[in-house]
C-alpha cells in the first residue's frame, strides 16, 4: 500500500512561474489595495473594478506555465498516493499533472453565480457586467474573498488527517484558516517545510526543514524521500 503524502501549497509555488503574489508585493496585489478586489465590500462598491481584476489575472495565467516544482509534485505520484492542498487559485497543477487537487481559495478558471453558490461554471474568457446565471444573477469569479467562509476547508482537513507525510511548499503559514491544517495530521506523521524564509512551526512537530525556494526545494525533496523510501 503506497504512503500518502498530502501536499499544501502556497503562492510560492506559482510565483515561480511569475505569478505575482499579494504579500511580495508591499501590500499591494498588481496596484490594488487588497480589501478593493478580494473582499465581499470591494464587490459592493465596484463590481466592474472587480471584475477587470480578475479578467487580467486569469488571462496572465493562462499565458503562464507549470514550472519544475508543479511537475516535481507530479512525479510524486509515481511512488505515493498523493493528494494538494492548494491556497492558488490558478490550474497549474492540473496542468503539470496531479491528479488530486483541492482548492481552498476557489479556481479562477471557474465562475459562479452571486445568488446561489451551487452554480458553478467552467470560465477562461471575461467575466463583464450583465454575465449572468441561468438564475439571472450576476455571475462573479469563483474565488474565496478575505471574509467569506472556506468550503474547501472540512475535506482538506479530512485529506490533512490521513496523511503520512505533509509537504508544506511555498507558504509562510500565517493565512488561516488554511495554516491550521497543520494541527490535523496524527502523532508522527513527517513534515518536510520548503520554504527560503523559515517560519514559526511549533517544536512538537517533526518538521524537516529545507530552506530553498519551490523549484530547488522540490529537487531536495525528492531526495530525501528516495532515500527514505528505498
Amino acid at each position: 500500500m503506497q504512503k500518502k503524502i498530502v501536499v499544501l501549497t502556497g503562492a510560492g509555488v506559482s510565483a515561480e512561474s511569475g505569478i505575482q503574489t499579494f504579500r511580495d508585493a508591499g501590500g499591494l496585489w498588481e496596484g490594488h489595495n487588497i480589501e478593493d478586489v478580494a473582499s465581499p465590500e470591494g464587490w459592493a462598491k465596484n463590481q466592474a473594478m472587480v471584475l477587470d481584476f480578475y479578467n487580467e489575472r486569469r488571462k496572465k495565467i493562462i499565458n503562464s506555465e507549470p514550472n519544475k516544482a508543479h511537475t516535481s509534485l507530479a512525479k510524486l505520484e509515481q511512488s505515493y498516493d498523493v493528494e494538494i492542498i492548494t491556497q492558488n487559485i490558478d490550474d497549474l497543477h492540473e496542468r503539470a499533472g496531479s491528479t488530486k487537487v483541492t482548492h481552498l481559495h476557489g479556481e479562477i478558471l471557474k465562475a459562479r453565480s452571486t445568488i446561489d453558490e451551487s452554480l458553478i461554471y467552467e470560465n477562461r474568457g471575461d467575466i463583464t457586467l450583465g454575465d449572468t446565471c441561468e438564475k439571472g444573477s450576476q455571475l462573479r469569479p469563483h474565488i474565496v474573498w478575505f471574509g467569506e467562509m472556506v468550503p474547501m476547508l472540512e475535506g482538506a482537513i479530512e485529506i490533512t488527517k490521513k496523511a503520512d507525510i505533509l509537504v508544506i511548499i511555498g507558504t509562510s503559514m500565517v493565512v488561516y484558516p488554511a495554516a491550521s491544517l497543520i494541527q490535523y495530521i496524527q502523532q508522527g506523521t513527517s513534515i518536510y517545510f520548503i520554504d527560503p524564509n523559515r517560519p514559526k512551526v511549533s517544536h512538537d512537530y517533526n518538521v524537516t526543514y529545507i530552506d530553498k525556494n519551490a523549484v530547488e526545494g522540490m529537487d531536495v525533496l525528492l531526495q530525501k524521500l528516495s532515500i527514505e523510501v528505498y
